[in-house]
C-alpha cells in the first residue's frame, strides 16, 4: 500500500481568454483509467459545441497509466503539455480536460503548447492540491485516572483525535502516520507510566492542504 502522494481535490474548473479563443479546464481527481474515460466523456457531452476538447491523466501508485489526447489540435500540442504539468507537479490520480473555443486566431504550435500548458496548470491551482498520508488508527486504553492529562496532551498533538469511548477504561482513538508509530507508543507510555495498552484498528489516508 502506498503510503503518501498528491493529488488534487475532487473536483475544480477554471477559465481564460487567450487571442479570442477560450480555454476551459476541468480537473478531477479519479482512481481508475475508467473513470478518467467517463470523466472526459462527460466533458465532451456536456460541451460538444468546443473545437476541442484535449484531456490527459496519470492514475496508479507508480504512474503506471498516463494517456493523453491532442483531440484534433496539431500532435503533441495539446494533450501532451497537459500530461507534462501532471508529471511535472508529481500529482497522482488525476484526469484533466482542457475544452477549446476556438476565436479565430491560430496561435501556433509552440502557442498552443504554452496555452494547454497554462490552462492545465490553472485548472490545478483552482482545485487545489493536497498531499495524502497513509495513518493508522490506534487504539490507547487507559485507566480514567489518566484521562484529563493524556486528553491534554493528545488535542495540543499533532495527532488527529477520532473518538473517545467511555467503557471500563477509556479508549481514546487516534490518527497515527505510519513512520511515527514508534515514536507514537514511546510518547504515550511516557505519559501512562507504562500503563496504556496500545493496539492498532486499521488505516485510513488523511488529507493536508498543500
Amino acid at each position: 500500500m502506498r503510503a503518501n502522494y498528491k493529488t488534487v481535490n475532487l473536483y475544480g474548473e477554471s477559465e481564460f481568454v487567450i487571442q479570442k479563443s477560450r480555454f476551459l479546464s476541468f480537473v478531477k481527481r479519479v482512481e481508475t483509467e475508467q473513470e478518467a474515460l467517463d470523466f472526459i466523456q462527460d466533458i465532451k457531452k456536456s460541451h460538444h459545441t468546443a473545437t476541442h476538447n484535449c484531456s490527459a491523466y496519470i492514475i496508479g501508485e507508480h504512474d503506471q497509466i498516463q494517456k493523453a489526447n491532442d483531440d484534433g489540435e496539431p500532435s503533441g500540442t495539446a494533450g501532451f503539455p497537459i500530461l507534462e504539468v501532471l508529471k511535472k507537479q508529481q500529482l497522482k490520480d488525476t484526469a484533466i480536460v482542457v475544452t477549446r473555443y476556438f476565436g479565430g486566431i491560430k496561435l501556433g504550435g509552440g502557442g498552443l503548447i504554452r496555452a494547454y500548458g497554462k490552462a492545465a496548470s490553472e485548472g490545478i491551482a483552482a482545485t487545489g492540491v493536497v498531499e495524502r498520508k497513509l495513518h493508522t488508527l490506534v487504539k490507547t486504553s487507559i485507566d480514567y485516572t489518566w484521562l484529563g492529562k493524556v486528553e491534554n496532551e493528545v488535542r495540543q498533538s499533532d495527532y488527529p483525535l477520532k473518538e473517545i469511548v467511555y467503557e471500563e477504561d477509556v479508549e481514546l482513538f487516534l490518527y497515527v502516520p505510519e513512520e511515527d508509530q514508534g515514536i507514537f507508543q514511546e510518547w504515550m507510555m511516557e505519559l501512562t507510566n507504562g500503563q496504556a495498552i496500545i493496539a492498532t484498528t486499521g488505516h485510513k489516508f488523511l488529507e493536508f492542504d498543500i
